[in-house]
């Protein structure tokens, strides 16, 4: 378990695990850059694991590993614009990734085996929202063996190319091996994705050995085959293809993407634009995200100028780095108070710059970071209320913060409406930030009734008071000056005092209304298959099967269904 800071020196932290990394120190990846192609090659350094204990053996794959794709695929959406698609690959001979790193998840913590599912679901989902976004294509060129968590990476790419060598394989086998499920989606993706028929999926998470060319082909479980002999002429031929579907520019100056600037102490999580203050006690960490404190540049060659500097990239990075950080380090920190300060109209100039250069490489690619992070506050297992007070700034992008939380309070102060805080609305409001089910977060709130979403986007600039935001339902409470302290007092010791665990089903549960979608499924079974699953002795007993593993020892189930 990871230790919580306990001592003032920075050198003291060592305990906390940060997602800081960069191509000059990867141990797995390699990133290599050719005219609009990018790729990725997988080797993986067998002792480099983030933890002790365990040998990263056929390119299998722990946090550490996955934070370097992370970064990876970060670099290319902003450092090399020109990129089109991206090649994944492996280095070793017939073996493209065995997976998750078995022994890493049987020497694991519950917390951290869910939360490592998490952030490898999330890395994959962001292949697919920059592919359907950005227009920055995927293809998985799977050079050999390709295993659990490894053919989920190639689920999350636009195509997978298998190589046919009479041994190489596609496979998902973690019920018949390791007593759990796919981890990163893999079966939401081979049914809902690929499409592949539900009894020749039965078949195919059922089977240790898995598919092999031609019938992995007429499964839907591979889109290519290619001969070692032809190997390279088909990924020329894919790339190609992909390249055409890209819109992705033809020429573009990147930005660099330097170290998030963090400061660490007892007191919490410290950034520019964000801040971070944990009370362990209460078990509440309060976020509070800052407006711009001067104009933000508002067109093409200023923006690119700014760089990461610009306030809706940088502020996005942060958050970011802020969730990641908490989820990570301070599992017992189970409220999320939300906070913005500053003035609201530099709020509203960054999302009308964001709106004004929409088809801006630059902007698309910063408008996909703040979309996949408000995403990562949505699957977070944690109780989010925001809070509006006196100097909040909820508006546009940052009232994202208050539609994404279980509840949001609202301090009215009737005999004070010049200081009474306000929220607006902007037209960032209304598209640009979809969640995992496909809807805005309005329209996830209404149930998708179209005539209030068009009542509310007739309101779109309009400072509304504390009475005017309960009217039109986009507040929880708004109790006065003499009420507040108290009842946001109670409600946070009263939220802070339930069952974790029937918090993070409910949550999850309420969290995404309406329709269903790939998303939803992939997160909501880890969110509840998976995380039970984590927990039953047939998994993690003394004799369970993903404890065993590798002894030669077999498993010994508890043979009762429930």
């Amino acid at each position: 378990m990871l230790q919580e800071p306990s001592v003032q020196s920075e050198k003291t932290y060592e305990n906390i695990v940060t997602y800081d990394r960069d191509p000059s120190t990867y141990r797995h990846w390699d990133l290599s850059v050719e005219g609009d192609v990018a790729t990725l090659t997988l080797t993986v350094d067998e002792e480099g694991g983030l933890r002790p204990g365990y040998l990263l053996k056929l390119n299998s794959y722990d946090l550490g590993v996955d934070m370097e794709l992370h970064d990876a695929v970060q670099r290319i959406r902003f450092e090399h614009p020109t990129v089109k698609v991206v090649v994944i690959t492996s280095g070793l001979d017939r073996m493209f990734c065995a997976g998750a790193n078995i022994y890493m998840l049987g020497t694991s913590s519950h917390g951290w085996k869910v939360n490592f599912c998490k952030f490898t679901n999330e890395t994959r989902n962001g292949l697919e929202d920059s592919s359907e976004n950005s227009g920055l294509k995927f293809l998985a060129a799977c050079n050999g063996t390709t295993a659990g968590g490894g053919y989920e990476v190639a689920l999350a790419c636009d195509e997978i190319l298998l190589v046919d060598d009479r041994s190489s394989a596609v496979s998902l086998p973690e019920v018949p091996l390791l007593g759990v499920l796919p981890g990163t989606g893999g079966l939401t993706r081979v049914t809902d994705k690929r499409k592949v028929r539900r009894d020749l999926a039965d078949v195919f998470c059922t089977s240790e050995e898995g598919v092999r060319g031609k019938k992995a082909q007429d499964w839907g479980l591979v889109d290519h085959l290619a001969t070692s002999r032809n190997w390279q002429d088909k990924i020329a031929e894919r790339i190609e293809s992909l390249r055409a579907d890209s819109v992705r520019p033809d020429d573009a100056q990147g930005v660099a993407l330097p170290p998030v600037d963090r400061t660490i102490d007892d007191a919490g999580y410290h950034y520019p634009h964000v801040d971070v203050v944990l009370d362990a006690s209460r078990r509440v960490a309060t976020i509070t995200v800052s407006a711009p404190k001067e104009a933000v540049a508002n067109t093409p060659d200023e923006i690119l100028a700014a760089g990461a500097g610009w306030w809706p990239l940088a502020m996005a990075r942060e958050l970011d780095d802020a969730i990641l950080m908490l989820r990570t380090n301070n599992e017992e920190i189970g409220v999320w108070l939300l906070k913005t300060r500053g003035e609201a109209a530099r709020v509203l100039e960054a999302d009308a710059a964001l709106e004004q250069n929409a088809d801006n490489w630059l902007v698309r690619e910063t408008t996909g970071m703040l979309r996949r992070t408000l995403s990562r506050l949505d699957v977070s297992s944690r109780s989010l209320f925001a809070v509006i007070d006196e100097g909040s700034c909820f508006a546009g992008t940052l009232l994202e913060f208050a539609l994404a939380a279980d509840r949001s309070y609202m301090l009215d102060l009737v005999d004070d409406p010049e200081t009474s805080p306000r929220i607006t609305l902007s037209s960032m409001n209304f598209g640009p930030y979809r969640e995992a089910n496909g809807l805005t977060r309005l329209e996830t709130r209404f149930q998708d009734r179209a005539e209030t979403i068009d009542g509310l986007r007739g309101m779109t600039g309009e400072a509304l008071d504390a009475q005017a935001a309960d009217e039109q339902g986009l507040v929880t409470f708004i109790p006065d000056d003499l009420d507040w302290d108290d009842e946001l007092r109670l409600a946070v010791e009263e939220r802070a005092s339930l069952s974790p665990d029937a918090l993070t089903g409910m949550e999850a549960n309420l969290r995404f209304g309406g329709r269903e979608t790939m998303l939803t499924k992939v997160f909501g079974r880890l969110s509840a298959w998976q995380n039970w699953i984590f927990i039953r002795p047939n998994a993690v007993g003394e004799t369970g099967a993903l404890k065993l593993f590798g002894t030669g020892t077999k498993a010994d189930f508890d043979r009762r269904r429930v």
